[in-house]
Parts: structure tokens; sequence; C-alpha cells
């Protein structure tokens, strides 16, 4: 029983260790993006899932956002809470 709940223990925080990674790695890649790099977009990751938040400019900005973030390895989905604001 013991080895079970220390096996979920460390699932749980692999888990945790690969959304902190998958999370930094979107927000390289949208500072290192010429079109977004000087807006304010916030990437947050739970369970492969980001969350972009903040405010970019156009409608074309939260697309290439998106997309951006899509691209990093271990991304399963990303929902937008981007706002615009030209």
């Amino acid at each position: 029983l013991s080895l079970l709940l220390l096996a979920a223990c460390g699932a749980t925080t692999a888990a945790t260790s690969d959304d902190a990674t998958i999370a930094t790695r979107v927000k390289i890649e949208l500072l290192d993006n010429a079109q977004l790099g000087a807006q304010r977009i916030e990437a947050r990751t739970f369970q492969g899932v980001v969350t972009l938040s903040g405010s970019v400019r156009t409608t074309t900005d939260v697309e290439t956002a998106i997309a951006v973030a899509r691209k990093v390895r271990g991304v399963r989905d990303v929902k937008s809470e981007l706002k615009i604001v030209p």
C-alpha cells in the first residue's frame, strides 16, 4: 500500500514539474516572437493544457499566441483568456 501511495505522489510531482516546464517554454516562445514579444501575455499550464491570459492588440495576435503555444512540446491544448486592447 505504501508503495502505491509513493508512486502516486511521484506521478503528481512529475506532472507538476512538466507543467512548469511547459509554461516556461511557452513564455519563452511568446517573448521570442517578434509580433508578440512586447505584449503582456501570461501562460499557465495544468496537465498539459496551457491557458493564455493578458492583453494583445489584435485578433491576429490572439491567433498567433495560440499557434505559438501549440507548437511547444508537451502542450495538449491551448485555451485563450486573452483580451484585445487596441
